[in-house]
């Protein structure tokens, strides 16, 4: 039996981009000092929007609102994907898993998105 989705806090994605957000703090606290107020501070910022924008999303009323929210949480996880490219190719981090799961959370907002455009 399916499990009614009654918060943000239900669905899949919400649930693998707050993973997300969380491995990115865990991997950014090692980064070099001098980076705090440079990519430390973007690449959190741009993970956060993902779940954010998610949950934002989803308590709107239109199917163009939750779009739009969605359409923002793919853009703000593009953003992300780039600053751990960046990162590792400064020598800073290892990305494998983190990259695997950012893929995750891609194909989940896709889902999600699509099912709101069917959704009738």
């Amino acid at each position: 039996m399916r499990k009614t989705v009654q918060s943000f806090e239900d669905l899949l994605v919400w649930q693998k981009a707050h993973q997300l957000v969380l491995h990115v703090y865990r991997v950014t606290k090692g980064f070099p000092k001098e980076e705090l107020f440079g990519i430390v501070s973007q690449i959190r910022r741009s993970a956060v929007s993902v779940p954010a924008n998610i949950a934002e999303g989803f308590r709107k009323s239109t199917k163009a609102e939750k779009q739009r929210y969605l359409t923002i949480a793919h853009g703000s996880l593009e953003e992300t994907r780039y600053y751990l490219l960046l990162s590792r190719d400064l020598g800073y981090c290892q990305i494998p898993e983190i990259r695997k799961l950012a893929d995750e959370v891609g194909k989940l907002l896709t889902l999600y998105y699509r099912s709101i455009v069917d959704f009738v």
